[in-house]
């Protein structure tokens, strides 16, 4: 099937909610980030959530580094 439309893609398939319910804004270091939960504990980063320039040079908070936490 072929659709020709200007709307983008997320618009005509929207992403399930189970994919967005393993997502938590945690803060490390005193860095607000959101990480993914892959496992029990085991989490890996997909967005930093900060205004200072500075924490998207730091390695430690690079998107899909993974971060230990526990409950």
């Amino acid at each position: 099937m072929i659709l020709y439309t200007t709307m983008p893609q997320e618009l005509i398939f929207p992403t399930e909610e189970s994919v967005f319910q393993k997502q938590n804004i945690v803060e490390i270091n005193g860095v607000s980030v959101l990480v993914n939960e892959e496992r029990p504990g085991e989490h890996y980063i997909v967005r930093i959530l900060s205004s200072n320039p500075a924490d998207y040079l730091n390695d430690q908070f690079s998107p899909g580094q993974k971060v230990t936490m526990m409950r």
